[in-house]
């Protein structure tokens, strides 16, 4: 009899966690056991710190995750020292430069721009084509000119330093790019804000010297960022020519929803490249790769090709630190 009335009291215990708290209860009961972490921001390389803290300042006053990407990605944007995004990112072998970027939302809302030009802050003109257009994508041109129309300004983005390593490398015109960020690289970030909700944000310059109008994985939704809100979020950088033969980030949450950790699944995707790239004959030093993703308790990971990818987390666990990912090769 007494065993029964223990029975029944943790029974009514347990209806009213449930009843009264079921956020605190989907927190605490998680499928691990273990209390979800959140806020959580990462974003790719070195330039992630200062992009984390600037997201940091929205997700930690209970902001939405979508801001904080956008907020985030802006800095290394508009920092001219940065030669792989925005004002100042390395131009094509024509000397023009062009950017790419995109931003999705918990909702699935998406929003792109590819090949524009004479725009600081592509990812804020990629959330204006997600919430003012029937579109998602808007590139060259167009995307200038509704960019304008938006009130964004007009400048002119190849900064001394990059037009000099243009002329440069106009004396030999070899495109070789390296295979960390040396030439070329990419700010991705994906975030949970305490409202348990996913967003993601991609920007980039691309390759140097890249063919004028080549378009890699950053500004395409499934191949440089992907955002499921039941599931997770990741981004890549690297050779987006790569990520987009296998639609790199959307693999990596499909295989986080069949169960794998955000390592695990940045790993298994790496594999995927190389598998790829073997059968294509590709040479695997000629390749980098890597993938970041969190998942819906607040957990994160990252893989790449070659040694040399690093990547920045801030949470309350983690006080914006700067990782070493784990490689392949």
């Amino acid at each position: 009899m007494a065993n029964r009335r223990d029975f029944l009291k943790l029974s009514a215990l347990t209806a009213s966690l449930f009843t009264f708290n079921k956020s605190k209860a989907a927190e605490v009961l998680s499928d691990s056991g273990k209390k979800t972490i959140k806020p959580i921001v990462i974003s790719t390389w070195r330039f992630g710190i200062e992009a984390n803290a600037e997201a940091w300042k929205t997700l930690s006053t209970n902001g939405r995750a979508l801001d904080a990407v956008e907020a985030g990605v802006k800095i290394p944007e508009g920092d001219p020292k940065e030669r792989s995004v925005g004002l100042g990112g390395r131009p094509d072998r024509d000397g023009r430069v062009t950017l790419d970027a995109c931003i999705m939302d918990e909702f699935s809302n998406i929003g792109s721009v590819a090949c524009l030009e004479h725009i600081v802050h592509p990812i804020s003109v990629a959330r204006a084509v997600m919430e003012k257009t029937p579109h998602v994508m808007l590139v060259g041109d167009g995307a200038l000119q509704f960019a304008l129309s938006q009130g964004f300004k007009k400048e002119n983005l190849l900064t001394a330093e990059s037009e000099a390593e243009w002329k440069e490398w106009l004396k030999k015109s070899e495109y070789k790019p390296k295979v960390n960020i040396e030439n070329h690289d990419t700010i991705g970030m994906v975030a949970l804000d305490m409202n348990g909700n996913l967003s993601g944000a991609c920007t980039t310059s691309g390759m140097a010297f890249k063919m004028h109008g080549r378009v890699g994985d950053s500004p395409i939704i499934g191949a440089g960022l992907y955002v499921d809100n039941e599931v997770g979020a990741a981004t890549a950088t690297g050779h987006g020519e790569e990520v987009i033969r296998m639609a790199g980030c959307h693999t990596v949450v499909e295989l986080m929803r069949q169960g794998l950790s955000p390592e695990e699944a940045c790993k298994k995707a790496t594999e995927r490249i190389i598998a790829s790239a073997k059968r294509r004959n590709k040479p695997l030093d000629e390749i980098q790769i890597g993938f970041i993703a969190i998942n819906k308790k607040g957990e994160h990971g990252a893989y790449c090709l070659q040694k040399g990818f690093n990547y920045a987390v801030y949470s309350p666990e983690i006080n914006n630190k700067l990782i070493d990912a784990k490689s392949l090769l």
